[in-house]
């Protein structure tokens, strides 16, 4: 049923943007990495209303994500400056650009983009963005807009996808942030 152009994404068997989403292919954690670990900040919610003043005087770290892995929220991460957090997100969490996950003493954390492979391009027309748009849709895939580019995953699927529609794309790096990731039907 269907071809793989219609599975949904994956994410690619490629190095995490943050050192130590994962241990695989790694040696067990020793002992003392388990003490680090247990010493690291447990973040159960991210927060985005987090006034200037409260953070003024504090260095500022962050944690680098791609947009597939702001959608994890049970894991270790490291962030830029190394240091160790333990995300504990409730099921479901996307986390947003910008928001803050932690403030220490005389530190705090703020999620950040990290760069990815995109295929982006610059519709024609409304109707060749709108056709774009609802194929990928259709396929299970997200898209975001980077000004008058569109962009989406540079998945195979995707380029054929593409590539079949005559839309001249270019693969790119860039900071994928989806449409509608986090929005919820709320009454």
């Amino acid at each position: 049923m269907g071809g793989p152009e219609m599975a949904p994404h994956t994410p690619p068997l490629a190095p995490r943007s943050s050192p130590g989403l994962d241990r695989s292919g790694e040696q067990p954690a020793t002992a003392g990495e388990r003490n680090v670990v247990s010493d690291a900040p447990v973040i159960t919610t991210a927060r985005v209303d987090v006034r200037e003043t409260d953070l003024s005087g504090r260095e500022r770290d962050s944690l680098m994500l791609t947009a597939e892995e702001r959608r994890w929220g049970r894991r270790r991460v490291t962030t830029t400056a190394g240091r160790a957090l333990v995300l504990a997100l409730p099921t479901g969490s996307v986390l947003r650009l910008g928001s803050v996950l932690h403030v220490a003493a005389d530190w705090y954390v703020v999620v950040e983009g990290a760069l990815e492979p995109v295929l982006a391009f610059t519709p024609a027309s409304p109707e060749e963005a709108l056709r774009v748009a609802f194929e990928v849709g259709n396929r299970h895939f997200t898209l975001a807009l980077d000004g008058e580019r569109v962009l989406v995953p540079d998945d195979p699927a995707m380029g054929h996808l593409l590539t079949r529609l005559d839309v001249r794309f270019d693969r790119v790096r860039a900071v994928f942030v989806p449409i509608g990731m986090g929005h919820r039907h709320e009454r």
